[in-house]
C-alpha cells in the first residue's frame, strides 16, 4: 500500500467513512452467532431432555456436541459471506470475549458430558453466557442484549432448585431469551439500519 498525505479534511472524511461502514457491517451481521447458536443450544438441550428421560441412558448427552459440531462450521460459512472490510476494535473485542467464554463453557461442559453430572454444570453455563451476553451488549450499546443477559444470569439460579434432567427445558427457554429473540431484534434493527442509509 502507498503512502499517501492526506489532507486533515479528507483524514476526518476517510475517519467517518470507515466508522459507518463498521457500524453498518456489525449491526447487519451481529444477531447471525447469536441466532446460529441460540436455536443450536435450544434445540440440543430439548434433544437431550427428551432422550435421557425416555431411555434413561445419559450417553444421549453427548448431544451436546451438535452446537460445537453444527454451529462452528455453520458460524465460518457465514464469516465467509460477509462483506469484505475494516475489522473494527469492536469486532476484535467481541470475538475474544466470546473466545474466553466458549472456551470455559466448554471446559465446564467435559463434566456432564464424560462424568454424567448435569447438577451445576447447566447453572454454571447459564451464569457464563449471560455475562457474555450481557457485556456483548454493553459493548455494542444494544439494550436487549444488556437486558436478556442479566435476567439470564438472574434466572440461572432457579437452574439450581430443578434437579435431574428437567434442567435442560429451563435451559433451553434462557437460550431463547438470551440469544435467539435479542438476536432476531439486532438483525430486524441491522436491516432498518441499511434500509434508511
Amino acid at each position: 500500500m502507498e503512502d499517501k498525505n492526506l489532507s486533515e479534511k479528507e483524514s476526518l472524511e476517510l475517519i467517518t467513512r470507515m466508522i459507518k461502514n463498521t457500524q453498518s457491517k456489525f449491526e447487519m451481521n451481529a444477531g447471525v452467532p447469536f441466532l446460529i447458536f441460540g436455536y443450536l443450544t435450544v434445540i440440543a438441550a430439548v434433544a437431550v431432555w427428551f432422550a435421557v428421560t425416555r431411555t434413561g441412558n445419559p450417553q444421549w448427552n453427548f448431544l451436546w456436541f451438535i452446537i460445537i459440531a453444527i454451529g462452528y462450521p455453520v458460524k465460518m460459512i457465514t464469516n465467509r459471506k460477509k462483506v469484505k472490510g475494516v475489522k473494527s476494535f469492536v469486532d476484535g473485542v467481541i470475538t475474544k470475549l466470546w473466545i474466553v467464554f466458549g472456551v470455559a463453557a466448554f471446559l465446564v461442559s467435559l463434566d456432564a458430558m464424560f462424568f454424567y453430572n448435569i447438577d451445576n454444570i447447566l447453572f454454571i453455563i447459564v451464569l457464563l453466557m449471560g455475562m457474555g451476553t450481557a457485556l456483548t451488549g454493553m459493548i455494542i450499546r444494544f439494550s436487549p442484549s444488556i437486558i436478556a443477559g442479566f435476567a439470564s444470569i438472574a434466572i440461572s439460579f432457579l437452574l439450581l432448585q430443578v434437579e435431574g434432567y428437567d434442567q435442560c427445558l429451563i435451559f433451553a427457554a434462557v437460550f431463547v431469551l438470551m440469544m435467539v429473540i435479542p438476536g432476531h431484534i439486532l438483525n430486524c434493527k441491522g436491516k432498518k439500519d441499511v434500509e434508511r442509509a
